[in-house]
């Protein structure tokens, strides 16, 4: 049995601007051809902006899930996970959390890269991501043979249902840039919250100003709170993806947030 790590871009909503971009065309064929006068103009008007804008996002969505295929042709979501995943040492009988593990990629490789550790997940599966499940987390690491050394479990990135320190290592992998509403900082520190004194955390997202203000400041708060060997990785320029990637599938401000408890 293969893994299934499924994709990052949701068929469900590859689907969804197919069929509204059909919509689209079907209207403004039915306003050119059926309407006269202005109410035909003005609604043509609309439905082919509308056309047009969905065959624009069809395209690159399209485009975005062939790039973000686990086993395509570049494999960039294997790189990135593969990549993240050798940031993170649990010692021999620890354990680590991956928060948000969708399909659980990131939590195996770590699993697989930590024999003598153990590994939990958590994810809320929400109806956004409506492809990845508990259950397919835990198929995928029967598929991988660790199993045994995983536990997958339903939270939320804003509330982990943990103790504090209660793990040896803490990581995530383009998580918090999706939760809106909240400072994104209160999440790391949240995640931060469950980690041991003396545990390290890895976490890779689109760790930009626009998602997260200064983040320059509150890594320097770390530092004066006793947090080691705080550091921002660039992972654009050939460390888990080149620029041009990075780019074309709007992924610049892609970083590593590293450091020690």
């Amino acid at each position: 049995m293969k893994p299934n790590y499924k994709n990052w871009v949701p068929k469900g909503m590859l689907w969804g601007i197919y069929a509204a971009t059909s919509l689209a065309v079907i209207l403004f064929a039915w306003a050119v051809m059926s309407l006269a006068g202005i109410w035909g103009l003005v609604l043509g008007g609309v439905f082919g902006l509308l056309a047009v804008a969905g065959l624009f996002g069809a395209v690159t969505m399209t485009r975005l899930y062939k790039a973000f295929s686990y086993e395509g042709n570049t494999r960039l979501s294997k790189r990135i996970i593969e990549g993240t995943a050798s940031y993170v040492t649990i010692p021999a009988g620890g354990t680590g959390l991956d928060v948000g593990c969708g399909s659980g990629a990131l939590t195996i490789a770590c699993a697989k890269r930590n024999p003598g550790a153990k590994m939990v997940g958590v994810d809320r599966w929400g109806i956004e991501y409506s492809s990845f499940s508990q259950a397919l987390c835990e198929e995928n690491a029967k598929a991988e043979g660790v199993a045994e050394k995983i536990e997958f479990r339903q939270g939320d990135a804003r509330k982990l249902p943990f103790d504090d320190e209660t793990f040896d290592a803490v990581t995530s992998n383009y998580v918090y840039h999706n939760i809106n509403g909240i400072d994104r900082r209160k999440l790391l520190e949240e995640t931060l919250r469950v980690l041991k004194k003396g545990g390290t955390f890895a976490i890779h997202d689109l760790l930009s100003p626009s998602n997260y203000g200064d983040l320059e400041t509150w890594m320097a708060e770390l530092r004066k709170a006793g947090y080691e060997k705080v550091e921002l990785i660039d992972t654009t320029q050939g460390k888990f993806m080149t620029a041009e990637e990075a780019k074309k599938l709007w992924l610049k401000g892609s970083k590593l947030l590293l450091g020690q408890k």
